[in-house]
């Protein structure tokens, strides 16, 4: 008979191979210990913000929180509802999404670059317009600012929230000068390097955002009908509510109205209280990850 400590370890073993399946893909042990454990330098030093931010569990709510915000920006939403699959293979996109943010994070800087020139190709033949007529394409700068911009906003806000060791001023100044060699790298406009530069820069945004089809269409699948089993539904429901109550006040509404959630209803103390619950949660089921053999890093 199992001993209730064999039991504990077989849960949160079993738990945190289910939460790392979702995310990283079936692919996700081997490109893990290609990531850490190939030797060469990097683009971030062990001690960079950007690896405190991007290896905690709290990066969960942060990337919904972003993919929410980013949606209000009707060009990009609109590149994103055409070209991206999110629908038809949404693991499929969350598992690239999280794969380029490893290897740019912390794999090596040949991976690193090979990572972003993939991107760029995407992009380079992404091409459309909007309902309204509006001509886009994936590379433009100011779009790929808009991107970048939302994701620093939210991954540094909830790693502020929920993350287990929150930075300190000149820590948040950091990671934002590290996410911007990446921003660059793939092309983005002037990518913010501290906190007054991403306040100045969600300012200048704001006017041209705001709910279209596509973006409530965007809430109600990512809200209202993920793609989860029956016990997933919980657990998500809590992160949902948590990355709703990261965003900005004018864009909670603008995200949730029609979306039919219950993250729309939920108080702000009770979504925080769900975020730090879910977030401990998955942070005691995820293993950490294998050991460096690498020898050699370069500043960011």
């Amino acid at each position: 008979m199992a001993s209730p400590t064999m039991a504990v370890r077989r849960i949160r073993q079993r738990a945190g191979e289910a939460v790392f399946l979702r995310v990283a893909g079936p692919d996700g042990a081997r490109n893990r210990r290609r990531i850490h454990q190939t030797p060469g330098p990097r683009w971030f030093a062990p001690d960079r913000p950007v690896r405190r931010v991007h290896a905690d569990a709290s990066m969960f709510v942060g990337g919904l929180a972003a993919l929410l915000l980013q949606s209000l920006h009707p060009v990009a939403m609109a590149a994103v509802a055409a070209h991206s699959g999110y629908r038809g293979d949404p693991w499929g996109r969350l598992h690239r999404t999280s794969t380029f943010l490893a290897v740019t994070t912390f794999g090596t800087s040949a991976d690193a670059e090979a990572a972003v020139d993939r991107v760029r190709a995407v992009h380079a033949r992404v091409r459309g317009r909007t309902p309204d007529g509006v001509a886009y394409r994936a590379d433009d700068p100011e779009l790929l600012g808009w991107v970048h911009t939302a994701e620093a906003y939210c991954f540094l806000k909830a790693h502020q929230r929920y993350g287990r060791h929150p930075l300190d001023p000149a820590g948040c100044d950091g990671y934002l000068a590290d996410t911007a060699r990446v921003a660059r790298a793939l092309g983005a406009d002037r990518p913010p390097q501290d906190v007054r530069e991403l306040a100045l820069r969600m300012a200048r945004y704001r006017p041209c955002l705001r709910p279209t089809d596509a973006s409530r269409d965007t809430a109600r699948f990512l809200l209202a009908d993920p793609p989860l089993p029956g016990a997933a539904r919980l657990p998500y429901a809590l992160l949902a509510a948590a990355a709703v109550d990261l965003l900005p006040s004018w864009a909670r509404a603008a995200v949730t109205a029609g979306s039919g959630s219950a993250a729309e209803r939920v108080p702000g103390a009770a979504a925080r209280a769900g975020g730090h619950a879910v977030t401990r949660a998955i942070r005691w089921a995820l293993p950490p990850p294998p050991a460096r053999t690498d020898r050699s890093s370069a500043p960011g």
